[in-house]
């Protein structure tokens, strides 16, 4: 054992040592984790697990529980202080909470459908294909996490659900036939649900501003706007202002230079049409649509 370290020692985080700064001042005004959750219309495990150092805390709520446990400010600047690459990694971390509780969520999807509209056998097929190849019980734990978020598509109130999809995605064979035919009918259901929007980005456009990569963008139940941007090994989640803005308005274009919802309704009706073999040549791609907002 190498000279200073303890065998199973834990690094403390800075979220933790928030946390622990949270719980002390919690107690020094004489209130429990319930009666403070109360006070700041918040849920009470969220006291918890900020307490405990597994979720972050937001500025704005530092601000708020500053000024009702009179701290003089130490709470907000002990997230001010948190190192950025901390604060990206913990708000990652916390990304399925936020999109649980999300009241709206925009997503631009460059390859695979997302994951809030797969079906079963689609993410189990993705998964799947992952390299280094993982086994079959880490397939279907990764399977039943991505089915559990989907949970929001049931919550009451519903969330705003906004998504534009790469064409490309529709024509990508994955696995036996049946994978993508019973893909490409489960968002022709959801085309149909109140809440949910899908736009179709076409394959022959000739250039748009996605082409840095996927996006998400969630509106958080305290009306927090963050952004969200993965690549092979890393995710990032962004929520300075400044930055979830470039990337507010660059969806904002993007949904301005894909096809409309009936145009895109469309598209992908004929594309089933061919899969039920009631066409026998591929449908031909509309032309983008030359509105300035979508329909």
């Amino acid at each position: 054992m190498s000279p200073g370290k303890q065998s199973g020692a834990r690094r403390v985080t800075s979220w933790q040592l928030v946390g622990a700064q949270l719980r002390h001042f919690r107690k020094r005004a004489g209130l429990t984790q319930a009666a403070l959750a109360e006070r700041l219309a918040v849920g009470e495990d969220t006291i918890a697990s900020i307490e405990q150092g597994r979720r972050s805390l937001q500025l704005d709520l530092a601000v708020r529980l500053d000024e009702l446990l009179d701290t003089g400010g130490v709470l907000q600047v002990a997230v001010e202080k948190i190192p950025r690459e901390e604060r990206y990694k913990a708000l990652v971390q916390d990304f399925a909470l936020y999109e649980q509780d999300a009241v709206s969520v925009h997503s631009y999807e460059t390859q695979l459908v997302p994951g809030l509209l797969q079906t079963e056998a689609y993410a189990r097929f993705v998964f799947g294909c992952n390299y280094p190849p993982v086994d079959e019980d880490v397939i279907e734990k990764r399977v039943a996490e991505r089915l559990g978020r989907q949970k929001i598509l049931e919550r009451k109130p519903r969330p705003v659900l906004h998504f534009i999809l790469e064409e490309n995605i529709l024509h990508t064979q994955l696995g036996v036939p049946e994978v993508i035919r019973d893909q490409l009918l489960h968002l022709r259901r959801c085309m149909d649900l109140p809440f949910v929007t899908i736009q179709i980005m076409p394959r022959d456009a000739p250039g748009h501003a996605g082409l840095g990569g996927p996006l998400l963008l969630l509106e958080t139940s305290d009306h927090q706007q963050l952004a969200y941007v993965s690549g092979h090994l890393h995710a990032r989640m962004h929520d300075e202002p400044a930055d979830v803005s470039a990337l507010t308005q660059r969806y904002g274009m993007l949904r301005s230079q894909a096809l409309t919802v009936e145009e895109s309704t469309r598209l992908l009706d004929a594309l089933l049409a061919v899969l039920l073999g009631e066409r026998s040549s591929a449908p031909p791609t509309p032309p983008p649509s030359t509105s300035a907002t979508p329909r």
